[in-house]
């Protein structure tokens, strides 16, 4: 599986262009969420076919699961998932899955708020910039501390001492709209990651199985998964450890970590 994913990768890494920044057509109005089929919402990864393209879509509920971010235990970062594994020892017998979440400089480490479990390890940044997370709005995926999750504007989080949170960008949908520098099907096309919430107990962790475009990506996460608000984890890198269907994803160049386990 890790061989499959990894030949996709370097597919998506031949098709990449510029990113899709071009044209400013006003966001359509959100549609009505339909409902989400059964097995989704149990709780495990599933395959999701939206516009021809293919997603692996994996639901995080606080009820019944425990979030963890992780970048550096110990004091050096993990950068695989093949090392999160080592970390986790008996505790990867209870992992549902894990996803790359977030952006990160040379050394593995993020470059935008990231908490975790109550600590402050990194501040928000608010910076302008080039590349993607400088791509305003950006935005912040948190959970507080009874457990309720949101996708928020970074100019406008305002979470007070988050249990765990993780800043990426750009947003892919605020507030219902997607983001206005997105052009319906860019040209720009890679294997995405990403993160959307639904309700203040449903998030839905998301990646494509095959290159796909902003714009697309963020139609998935409003217009099949009900997301108001959806915010873009990374590309090229984008990777899925996934137990119960035998996938390790086999990037070897990952920053922080999201892991999702049973209570």
């Amino acid at each position: 599986m890790a061989a499959t994913r990894f030949k996709a990768w370097l597919l998506a890494l031949a098709l990449a262009g510029c990113d899709d920044q071009q044209g400013n057509a006003a966001p359509a109005a959100p549609a009505p969420a339909p409902e989400i089929p059964a097995a989704a919402v149990a709780g495990h990864c599933e395959e999701r076919r939206f516009e021809e393209t293919l997603f692996t879509v994996c639901r995080y509920d606080p009820a019944i699961q425990k979030l963890e971010l992780i970048v550096d235990p110990g004091g050096t970062p993990l950068r695989s998932f093949e090392r999160l594994e080592a970390h986790l020892g008996e505790r990867a017998g209870r992992l549902l899955f894990a996803m790359n979440a977030g952006m990160y400089d040379e050394a593995g480490m993020p470059i935008g708020l990231h908490v975790e479990n109550g600590r402050q390890r990194r501040a928000i940044n608010l910076r302008d910039g080039t590349g993607n997370f400088h791509l305003k709005p950006n935005g912040v995926f948190a959970v507080d501390r009874q457990g309720r999750v949101s996708v928020t504007r970074s100019d406008r989080f305002r979470v007070r001492r988050p249990l765990w949170a993780t800043q990426s960008g750009p947003m892919l949908v605020v507030d219902g709209a997607l983001h206005s520098a997105f052009q319906p099907n860019g040209q720009s096309q890679l294997i995405r990651n990403g993160v959307g919430v639904s309700d203040p107990r449903t998030a839905w962790f998301v990646i494509s199985e095959g290159p796909v475009s902003f714009g697309r990506f963020a139609r998935f996460f409003r217009d099949a998964l009900g997301c108001r608000n959806a915010l873009y984890l990374d590309g090229n890198v984008s990777s899925l450890w996934d137990p119960e269907a035998g996938r390790q994803d086999g990037h070897p160049q990952l920053g922080p970590m999201v892991a999702v386990f049973r209570r």
